[in-house]
């Protein structure tokens, strides 16, 4: 078994769709990046690859290549999970926390779960997503930014 941790932190902005795991979350303000922002399939995608040893996300998906520019995370999601074929390595599960002031999240995460679950081709029961919020300290809790983290744990196959 091999495990792996991800962080990702971006700032919110005005006229930008948010999206957190895949799922639309309506708000008045969406994440900033060079892709679509999607901080919790970001945090995914960095746990798998340090989990298999191939690295960070900014290696692969570099947020000064125009390829990238405004690219669907769920993409990264992909190209990650071909990597993870290769090497003989399979997703057992995934634990998430979504950091953030605003918008709530409680009536979210089923959603959230199924949509990350999908899109990395595993069971409900195999992914969790947990929302805290930041206690009003940082731009995390000023609402300036959301934030997620991601462990996951591989087997070979």
């Amino acid at each position: 078994m091999r495990v792996g941790i991800g962080y990702d932190i971006h700032a919110l902005k005005k006229g930008r769709k948010l999206l957190l795991g895949g799922v639309h979350v309506p708000h008045t303000s969406g994440l900033s990046g060079h892709s679509d922002g999607d901080v919790l399939l970001h945090a995914v995608v960095d746990a798998l690859l340090g989990a298999a040893g191939l690295g960070d996300i900014g290696e692969y998906f570099s947020d000064t290549d125009p390829r990238w520019k405004g690219a669907a995370s769920s993409f990264f999601a992909e190209r990650t999970l071909a990597m993870l074929k290769k090497k003989k390595l399979s997703i057992r599960n995934i634990d998430t926390v979504v950091i953030a002031e605003r918008p709530k999240l409680g009536g979210h995460k089923g959603n959230i779960q199924r949509s990350v679950a999908r899109i990395f081709g595993l069971g409900i029961g195999d992914v969790n997503v947990k929302a805290k919020t930041n206690e009003g300290l940082g731009p995390v809790g000023e609402g300036k930014a959301i934030a997620a983290m991601a462990v996951v744990a591989l087997q070979k196959i």
